[in-house]
């Protein structure tokens, strides 16, 4: 599960039209999508500037976490990108965690393909809760990344409404 937020874009967006506010929302979100479809993960959601993505889903895949942590940092490659090009100085905040997730369609109007359970609450927090910039992961994430990471210890944070949570952030590939 994979949460990502345009950090203080609320502070950013009053300086500009509304037309150019859903521009630049478009073209970022929409390098996010094709990161996505690259990385194999299913986008299931933009939030205001916040995006949602998961891997594994709607098949099961073993590579799960490698494919969001990829997908990650590709995304803060993609705004480094953004930013060049458009003169902005936008910034990213990554969350990823790994578990199990329900999913599915909920109501009788305006369908939307959702996700639901623990997974899903304590990726939220690791993007809330983590540095501007970075990506932050569960343990759980950094046990199933492998070789092609290099991860920093970040250490015990109180996630709320979870508890402590044992950290590390992405820093890159090897």
């Amino acid at each position: 599960m994979l949460f990502a937020d345009l950090v203080q874009f609320t502070r950013f967006s009053p300086s500009m039209s509304p037309e150019r506010l859903v521009a630049v929302l478009n073209e970022i979100f929409a390098d996010f999508d094709n990161i996505a479809d690259s990385r194999r993960l299913e986008k299931i959601k933009t939030i205001g500037d916040a995006y949602m993505a998961a891997a594994g889903l709607p098949v099961p895949a073993a590579d799960h976490a490698a494919r969001a942590a990829h997908m990650a940092l590709d995304m803060l490659e993609s705004l480094d990108q953004f930013n060049q090009r458009s003169g902005y100085n936008l910034q990213l905040r990554v969350g990823i965690h790994s578990g199990a997730v329900v999913a599915g369609v909920i109501g009788r109007r305006k369908f939307i393909y959702d996700l639901w359970g623990d997974t899903v609450n304590i990726a939220s927090r690791m993007e809330s809760q983590g540095v501007v910039g970075r990506v932050q992961v569960t343990d759980a994430t950094r046990q199933q990344l492998g070789e092609p990471f290099l991860l920093e210890e970040r250490g015990l944070i109180a996630a709320k409404g979870i508890g402590d949570l044992h950290t590390w952030l992405l820093v890159g590939r090897t």
